[in-house]
């Protein structure tokens, strides 16, 4: 009898621990296994550099340009014409006459909604030093055809050995801000390792598609090392329609202790909606930070109206009010993390074309939450009391309505 108690005991013992191991599941490997069934791929040899600033991001751009021996493939929503861009355009064009093959794509509705936007004087003439640059779905009659389906990506792939991937475009006012809004906060990285060929790809597939040519990389260089587990999120029209919502999704049902996020857009599809409510429901404990100040008419309004939303349903809301925090980052339980282009508004999440770094490491993700908890100091919690004495009844209606037209926006 002893004896049989003894091995029950045991078996109890080993299924109690079985059960604990399952429940214990980290919440970065769940949400790597998600995104492994959507056929995203994780490779454990890259290196990531957070680029917390305008300065910083094109100060390492436009060296890594410099070094570039074989090949500078650049895809940009837009490309402004100021003393950035153009300065990176004498760039481009140094490098071209000197033998690299360079090549760039942005976006006709990016240009177009610009206000300093590229004109094909522009373009003939880095044409003329062997630049070859496109435009992306060129904007024509009937126009609403051309509307929908954007190129938001920023990516940035040199000799497929480092890439620069993030929220930036290329623009004066990363580094100087503007006279309406202050300084623009945003957030870019660079990559080496088995993901910047993975980059490559993604802009040789859009080279392909839009110009009918292959963009072929006589590279013989290697991306150089490093020991962090990164995988390339890519949303694309009527081909990876879901990818970045149900990566949000899966943060969201999948977090075992703590999400910060910090994004500029944040009208939200149902279906994230609905998880960050289930998020919330289950005690998750859900910092979020929002501008007060915004670059687009009523996007702001109706993303403050769901930010009302999630705080009173107990997240953590901080209103940003040191110029304008366009940064696009969500961190998960001190892990996971990502940067890139992708909004949490419909025009991101179902119709644009996105592309996201996600990044297992605890050092950067550490990096981000930190940054996250700086910029607390430069924000005011909202609560019933704040959000009334700062939201007139008027501008809450308003903010009721915008969210009714969000999809669209």
């Amino acid at each position: 009898m002893l004896y049989f108690r003894h091995h029950t005991l045991i078996l109890w013992a080993g299924l109690l621990l079985f059960s604990g191991l399952c429940r214990a599941q980290s919440s970065d490997s769940l949400i790597v296994q998600e995104l492994r069934s959507y056929g995203v791929t994780f490779s454990h040899d890259n290196h990531v550099h957070l680029l917390t600033n305008g300065r910083e991001k094109f100060a390492a751009e436009f060296q890594a340009i410099r070094n570039a021996r074989y090949s500078v493939h650049l895809e940009y929503f837009n490309f402004r014409n100021d003393s950035i861009g153009n300065a990176l355009f004498r760039l481009l064009e140094q490098k071209a006459d000197s033998g690299v093959k360079v090549r760039a794509l942005f976006d006709a509705f990016g240009n177009k909604s610009n206000n300093r936007p590229l004109k094909k004087e522009h373009l003939e003439h880095m044409r003329q030093h062997g630049v070859e640059i496109e435009v992306f779905d060129p904007i024509g009659f009937p126009w609403i055809n051309n509307v929908m389906h954007r190129d938001h990506r920023k990516i940035v792939v040199i000799d497929d050995s480092i890439a620069f991937i993030g929220g930036m475009n290329v623009a004066d006012y990363y580094i100087h801000g503007t006279p309406k809004i202050g300084a623009w906060r945003d957030m870019h990285c660079s990559i080496t390792g088995t993901e910047v060929s993975t980059l490559q790809k993604i802009f040789q597939r859009a080279w392909k598609q839009e110009t009918g040519r292959d963009a072929i990389n006589d590279s013989s260089l290697v991306s150089p090392k490093g020991d962090m587990m990164v995988g390339i999120i890519n949303r694309e029209p009527h081909r990876t329609n879901k990818i970045m919502r149900q990566f949000y999704i899966s943060c969201f049902d999948n977090a075992q202790d703590t999400i910060r996020l910090v994004n500029p857009y944040l009208s939200l599809t149902h279906s994230v909606k609905k998880a960050i409510k289930r998020a919330l429901k289950r005690g998750l404990h859900i910092e979020i930070m929002m501008s007060q100040k915004s670059d687009i008419p009523m996007e702001p309004d109706a993303s403050f109206y769901h930010l009302h939303w999630m705080m009173k349903r107990g997240a953590k809301v901080y209103i940003f009010q040191d110029g304008f925090h366009h940064t696009k980052v969500i961190t998960v339980d001190g892990k996971l993390t990502t940067v890139g282009s992708c909004n949490l508004d419909a025009r991101s999440l179902a119709w644009d074309y996105e592309c996201n770094a996600v990044i297992v490491n605890k050092e950067i993700t550490r990096q981000l939450d930190q940054r996250f908890i700086n910029d607390k100091a430069k924000s005011f919690l909202l609560t019933q009391e704040s959000w009334d004495k700062w939201r007139s009844r008027w501008k809450k209606t308003y903010g009721w309505m915008a969210k009714m037209l969000s999809p669209w926006l």
